[in-house]
């Protein structure tokens, strides 16, 4: 028999639904059970069709399920992750980690304790283009790089910040930094490295009494690497997601990745190399009333399987979910 990896996943919103569809759909992974405060017919995932049990966060913690996926409100999330490892499971994260360093570093201390992993959700990483991205810098086909220009120019409507009673919230949200743009903070770490130095405006365009932080904002980051980084952001733009792109200017050459979920290869213009010819089809997360980052949950979900069973490296380590946050702490603390 194939060996299965058991997982369990608390909270049945949009990515939740997600996150248990590409467990079902993986041979080597099983979906034993659900969780969430809501009643089960506001989940997004349905329960009677694959005979699972619904369990309360206690229960699932205290069950023999191999790893738990954290899949509720940001400021749930590290608590939620320490209990579950303090009860020996391996966690999956999704996105922010936490929403401070602090409790960032907490998860990471019981992780340690108890032996057992955490994943941290950036499955921007799996999208053939950042891949790509990833190929050439680690080659330096570019040289020494100069400027890069991320460009994130969303749209967050009414009804996303008022379907929940934590969209919005400061204390429970913890601003688009967190929500909507760490993905492509992660993806700037990932690719240049850590920040030394930055600075920061924040605007509301959109002000709305529900949402207690910025809408809009424009960073310059300093890279370890001397290189010189600049991140423009909106979640105030004009009735759908407009923009996700990335433009690297370096010694040797210049590309820019960009689409709605910086999916195309929209330039490539490098000395002595071809522009490659790769599958750049991808879909997005379809949330009903507006869309979000890449759906390449399926390959985080496989990364857990492999690690677990084949000993494989994790794609996105709790160090890397620890430094997203600590950028984006820094971020905004650096407000001019």
């Amino acid at each position: 028999m194939i060996q299965k990896i058991k997982f369990g996943v608390v909270g049945v919103g949009h990515i939740g639904g997600r996150h248990a569809q590409c467990i079902v759909d993986n041979h080597r992974a099983d979906l034993v059970g659900l969780c969430d405060v809501l009643p089960v017919d506001k989940w997004r995932f349905e329960t009677s069709k694959k005979g699972l049990q619904c369990f309360s966060f206690d229960e699932m913690i205290k069950s023999d399920v191999d790893v738990v996926n954290i899949c509720t409100p940001n400021y749930l999330h590290a608590q939620m992750a320490i209990d579950a490892l303090e009860n020996h499971k391996h966690v999956v994260i999704e996105k922010p980690m936490a929403l401070s360093s602090y409790d960032a570093e907490q998860i990471i201390n019981t992780s340690q304790k108890v032996n057992k992993h955490v994943f941290c959700v950036m499955q921007n990483r799996f999208s053939p283009t950042i891949i790509w991205l990833k190929e050439i810098m680690s080659q330096q086909l570019l040289g020494a790089i100069n400027m890069v220009i991320v460009n994130c120019f969303w749209n967050r409507n009414k009804n996303y910040y008022l379907d929940s009673n934590w969209h919005g919230s400061r204390l429970k949200d913890g601003g688009p930094l967190f929500t909507q743009f760490s993905h492509f903070i992660d993806i700037l770490y990932w690719l240049f490295g850590d920040v030394d130095n930055m600075s920061s405006e924040f605007f509301s365009f959109n002000k709305k009494q529900y949402v207690e932080f910025e809408d809009s904002g424009i960073v310059k980051l300093n890279f370890l690497n001397k290189a010189i980084g600049v991140l423009n952001y909106s979640t105030a733009v004009w009735n759908k997601n407009f923009e996700s792109s990335i433009t690297i200017l370096g010694q040797y050459g210049s590309v820019k990745i960009g689409g709605q979920y910086m999916d195309k290869i929209l330039d490539c213009d490098i000395n002595g190399y071809n522009r490659p010819n790769i599958d750049d089809s991808i879909a997005c997360n379809d949330y009903g009333g507006y869309t979000g980052s890449a759906s390449n949950h399926d390959k985080m979900i496989d990364n857990v399987v492999q690690v677990l069973l084949d000993k494989e490296n994790i794609h996105t380590n709790s160090v890397d979910g620890l430094h997203v946050v600590k950028i984006i702490e820094s971020i905004y603390s650096s407000r001019n």
